[in-house]
């Protein structure tokens, strides 16, 4: 059976001056002090993903930055496809808002794991059902076209949580529920028209004391 399998990226931690804010899809930096303490985990994900593989990044200059870190860490650079389809959700009107100020602007109590609702659309953004919506078109049309390809996308959180959202058949608030942290990876297999999460938010082994 022809296996294509994808594994998937949450980019490094901004820097903090975006953190205050909710960025959504806004271009904002890697911090830089993260960047320096963080060599473990991109030595691991660079040991850890498969060689020979396609990259895919988004088109926010976080994920070329990741992508570069890890490379860097030891993996051979490799050839990389830009897929705006898995950036992160785009927020709207309440882009680069304080987190106070988001709260506000809330139509819906927010989800227990995260600033707001699933099916919360600011104006002029996208709620977390459309970037499911994307995300999944977008998986299925990569499966189809690289069958028995390893697949390597360097994204965001709502990315990721939409594509095992789509992969499961879950609905929005449910993906929310998914913890899916700076530097770790999700892996996801797609047999013959069928989707299996195989992990989700893999994170490097804790250093020896």
């Amino acid at each position: 059976m022809s296996t294509t399998r994808f594994f998937l990226i949450r980019h490094a931690i901004v820097e903090p001056s975006a953190r205050v804010t909710m960025y959504g899809d806004m271009d904002v930096a890697l911090c830089t002090v993260a960047l320096a303490q963080e060599s473990a985990a991109y030595a691991w994900l660079a040991g850890r993903l498969p060689p020979g593989a396609l990259w895919v990044r988004t088109p926010l200059s976080r994920t070329g930055a990741t992508a570069a870190a890890i490379f860097a860490a030891g993996y051979p650079e490799a050839e990389m496809r830009v897929e705006p389809r898995f950036r992160e959700q785009h927020l709207g009107e309440w882009q680069g808002v304080s987190h106070e100020a988001f709260a506000e602007r809330l139509s819906a109590p927010p989800h227990p794991f995260w600033p707001h609702a699933a099916e919360e659309k600011p104006p002029g953004g996208e709620s977390l059902r459309d970037v499911i919506g994307r995300v999944g078109p977008a998986l299925d049309e990569m499966a189809r076209e690289l069958r028995e390809r390893d697949v390597v996308i360097v994204a965001h959180g709502g990315s990721i949580r939409a594509a095992v959202a789509h992969a499961m058949g879950l609905d929005p608030h449910q993906a929310f529920q998914f913890s899916v942290r700076n530097l770790s990876l999700t892996r996801l297999e797609h047999h013959a028209g069928h989707w299996r999460v195989a992990s989700v938010n893999e994170e490097p082994p804790l250093a020896a004391p």
